[in-house]
């Protein structure tokens, strides 16, 4: 908890203390660095700390806001005055530092830089510079750190710890906050993997990014407008020399949100069509109506001629009405195959490929219905008409089975109803233009479908 101690001033943020959960010290001390000088390229960040810190203590944390280190480092870039051509030399500079966009938000880039933070805008920054300056964050800012903790021993004796902070956002989270790009001399990670809670719970993944919480808490202190880039965090233990900070940096392979927004509506594209499987076999979890609707509306938008909408979804709700027209189709099929010759067995097993579409919790017909279509003088072009509406029909089909794969549903196309269109027609009450397209069974699929690899062209590309 916060509380002031005497000499507290609130202009300056003198000095403040909490006590700490067990992986700090018992009581913390942030005291700011003042008097520092506005650095330029070239300055000596060391000496500066020195003459105005001569009081530091080993065992201190030196916290840098990195602004400064890139300036005495030579990281800024002269750019234009004038505030349009200035900020589009600093959108430039933005796609330069990163390695990849993982979102954009407004005229906002979300990237992974080189030094693999993800963070706004590659961390190129234009406050607190010249007006005709960009400044881009040190190009090692572990090094950085790990000079500085070199010099202030060399100088004066201490063996401190440092950390370079940067302001970032976080994900799920409104506002910003410090966090650590470079660090020496402390731990920046700890465990408590194995660990007892004062409830006798054994902790499993809990891990403290210390180096952030040292960078955000002496922020309460620095602040972005009054002048203070360094604050003294007092009170850790420190003396890691193999942490960095970029031990913060998740791996890629282990960051469940690897793909930013761009890369996963490009991925999203691409394996939307491979994504869609036959699926026969489905839970008895009901399907939400509104996944069913959005699903239908997304295939209403697939092409057709003439400006024309050619397609129709039957979606058979009631029950009793589709096992009327299953029945209807089953018996005509029983027929057919007892009149090919078929013996009673081969005629079972054939017609039980169709129990899929009683069984399936949902059932879409869909139809296609020409209106619109042009009429010619000859059969051969009446012909072709038919055949491209037929097609744009083949089109909102796939649609429908895209779609619904998107929904999370599992679905199979059967071609049972083009086979019995007059039935379908009768027991559904409809005229001659509308032509069943197969049918459609829908639901969630009693094991997730295995993924599938796009094929290789082969004889179905055919350069001519």
């Amino acid at each position: 908890m916060w509380r002031r101690r005497p000499g507290w001033r609130a202009r300056h943020w003198s000095c403040l203390e909490w006590t700490l959960t067990d992986h700090g010290g018992t009581r913390l001390e942030i005291i700011p660095v003042e008097g520092l000088p506005e650095f330029r390229p070239g300055d000596d960040l060391t000496g500066a700390v020195v003459r105005a810190a001569p009081w530091l203590r080993s065992g201190d944390v030196v916290v840098v806001t990195s602004k400064i280190v890139s300036k005495a480092e030579g990281r800024l870039v002269t750019v234009p005055s004038d505030p349009e051509a200035r900020d589009a030399a600093r959108r430039k500079l933005v796609e330069e530092e990163s390695v990849r966009v993982i979102a954009r938000v407004a005229r906002t880039l979300i990237t992974q830089n080189h030094l693999g933070i993800v963070q706004a805008a590659s961390g190129v920054d234009a406050s607190n510079v010249e007006r005709d300056e960009v400044a881009l964050l040190p190009a090692d800012p572990d090094a950085s750190a790990l000079a500085l903790r070199n010099g202030l021993r060399e100088r004066l004796g201490v063996e401190v710890a440092v950390v370079v902070t940067d302001t970032m956002g976080r994900a799920w989270r409104v506002g910003q906050t410090d966090a650590a790009i470079g660090s020496s001399g402390m731990r920046v990670l700890h465990s408590y993997e194995g660990k007892i809670d004062g409830q006798g719970n054994e902790l499993a993944v809990t891990e403290v990014a210390v180096a952030d919480e040292v960078a955000a808490a002496a922020d309460l202190v620095k602040g972005k407008l009054g002048g203070m880039p360094i604050a003294i965090v007092r009170g850790l233990e420190i003396g890691d020399d193999t942490a960095t900070a970029r031990d913060l940096v998740r791996p890629v392979e282990e960051d469940l949100f690897r793909l930013g927004t761009n890369e996963s509506i490009a991925q999203g594209r691409r394996e939307a069509v491979p994504a869609r499987r036959s699926v026969r076999e489905f839970s008895h979890e009901p399907v939400a109506e509104e996944s069913l609707r959005a699903a239908i509306a997304s295939a209403l938008t697939a092409p057709a001629p003439h400006h024309t909408h050619p397609v129709r979804f039957g979606w058979l709700r009631s029950r009793p009405q589709r096992d009327k027209l299953l029945e209807a189709m089953r018996d005509a099929w029983r027929a057919d195959l007892v009149g090919d010759g078929f013996t009673e067995e081969q005629v079972a097993k054939r017609l039980s490929r169709g129990d899929i579409l009683f069984n399936a919790p949902e059932v879409v017909v869909p139809f296609l219905v020409a209106e619109g279509a042009h009429t010619y003088p000859d059969a051969r072009r009446n012909a072709c008409e038919h055949t491209m509406f037929t097609v744009a029909g083949g089109a909102a089909v796939q649609g429908l089975l895209v779609a619904l794969a998107a929904e999370g549903l599992g679905s199979c196309w059967i071609g049972s109803t083009i086979f019995a269109a007059d039935i379908v027609r009768q027991t559904l009450g409809l005229d001659e233009s509308w032509e069943p397209l197969g049918a459609v069974a829908i639901g969630h699929p009693l094991r997730a479908p295995e993924p599938r690899e796009a094929r290789d062209t082969g004889d179905g590309l055919v350069e001519l």
